[in-house]
């Protein structure tokens, strides 16, 4: 029973998490667009039906039943046609595209917003509306990743025993107890005790994993390591042995895909604690989870394929499968229920938060329509034409018109949808799982 409400909590915080994420976007494009005095008649967390609003001077600010994204309305995203007519029929289902979405965007318009409407902002100011929405997402990211990195901080290896294994078994075996015939540890048969803490290899001071690992990597052969045990210093004469370890990169990360390596090997567990990072480390970790999400957006397509199979063959599902909010609602209820110090599992809730803010940010800088990208790509081309019109002293071309685009915004659309679904099936039958 505990079990099963801390998984329900777990679902609670992820949605309570996933709408405020929301809000905080389309809060970045409310206030620009107020600020450049663009009539917004709406501000809306979810889709579907609308469980509660209230209209607060023109805008209705309101939350509907599915929380899988969010909207503002603003009135005039697109300019009128080029005879100057907002509404207009055509028998081309493409041209009809066009102009549904441009009537759409002029469905409230009333007396005296002529000067009111998006597409007559200077092209400066839409780009400045349409990044302040995935902005707040960076921007809510990273002071979840640098709150939680410097105050909670990660769980990590230090240099303290915590275990000492008896035998040596290579890591590709993927075994941890002995079998007949295995050789002796070089830490076991050295006297390496629960609770040591090594402060020296080879007569020189480590003071933390990363660099205590290299140097039992580089070693094999007969080596000195000077420990702390009971208030004493000892020093301990272990004769290391080549062994296969996983293989790690220069940051000191397991390389994936997984491979193994020969290298030095002493035959110990370190003990993990929960410390808080500097600044300097936070920003590097930060740096890189922000290259890593550009790498995964990069490399989605590629994931297709191995998703549909886990989806609907018999295919494994991927550590680094692409995860929907299912799934990820899934991962947080798993969480909670992990046994695990508060600190790390309230590390880890935060961490989910930052991934999936991460992913807005530069889902939506994607410069393809409906996203904000498409639309922060058609100001920066209209700013380029008008630009290149005044250089070379040619008739100003006017508003970019974006609508234009909706017949490829739709296909983009139905590919987003296509995706979602896939991801949705993927996570209902085959989810990702962390227990």
């Amino acid at each position: 029973m505990t079990e099963m409400l801390l998984y329900i909590l777990g679902l609670v915080l992820f949605a309570l998490g996933l709408l405020v994420s929301i809000a905080w976007h389309e809060l970045g494009h409310l206030s620009t667009a107020k600020l450049f005095g663009i009539r917004v008649p709406q501000y809306m967390v979810g889709f579907g039906p609308t469980i509660w609003s209230k209209k607060r001077g023109e805008t209705e600010y309101g939350i509907k039943a599915i929380p899988a994204g969010g909207y503002i309305r603003m009135i005039g995203m697109f300019p009128p046609g080029e005879d100057g007519k907002i509404e207009a029929r055509s028998t081309s289902p493409w041209r009809s595209m066009i102009e549904d979405a441009r009537e759409a965007s002029y469905e409230e318009l009333k007396p005296g917003d002529e000067t009111r409407l998006f597409y007559t902002r200077k092209p400066w100011k839409r780009v400045i509306v349409m990044f302040a929405g995935p902005f707040m997402n960076l921007v809510l990211a990273v002071a979840l990743f640098f709150g939680s990195m410097m105050t909670l901080g990660i769980e990590g290896q230090t240099t303290q025993v915590a275990g000492v294994q008896k035998c040596v078994i290579e890591q590709d075996e993927k075994r941890d107890k002995c079998a007949a015939g295995d050789p002796v540890s070089p830490a076991f048969k050295a006297g390496l005790k629960d609770g040591d803490k090594i402060v020296a290899f080879n007569g020189t001071p480590v003071s933390d994993w990363d660099t205590l690992s290299d140097r039992i990597r580089d070693t094999i052969g007969p080596a000195t390591i000077t420990v702390e045990r009971a208030g004493q210093r000892l020093e301990l004469h272990p004769d290391l042995v080549a062994n296969k370890v996983l293989a790690k990169d220069e940051d000191g990360k397991v390389v994936q895909p997984v491979r193994y390596v020969d290298a030095g090997y002493l035959g110990f567990a370190s003990r993990t604690e929960v410390a808080p990072l500097g600044f300097g480390e936070t920003t590097d970790r930060m740096g890189d989870l922000l290259e890593n999400g550009v790498h995964s957006v990069i490399a989605l397509p590629g994931k297709i394929p191995g998703l549909w199979d886990a989806t609907f063959g018999d295919g494994e599902r991927a550590d680094d499968s692409p995860v929907g909010v299912v799934g990820a609602a899934r991962i947080t209820g798993e969480l909670m229920t992990v046994e695990a110090p508060p600190t790390t599992i309230l590390v880890m809730f935060m961490n989910l938060l930052v991934g999936f803010n991460v992913s807005l940010f530069l889902f939506n800088m994607l410069p393809l329509l409906p996203l904000d990208g498409g639309h922060i790509a058609g100001a920066l081309w209209e700013s380029v034409r008008r630009h290149a019109a005044r250089i070379f002293r040619r008739p100003d071309p006017g508003p970019f018109d974006v609508a234009k685009l909706m017949p490829a915004a739709y296909v983009v659309a139905g590919v987003f949808v296509c995706f979602t679904l896939l991801v949705l099936a993927a996570d209902l039958v085959n989810p990702v799982k962390i227990t």
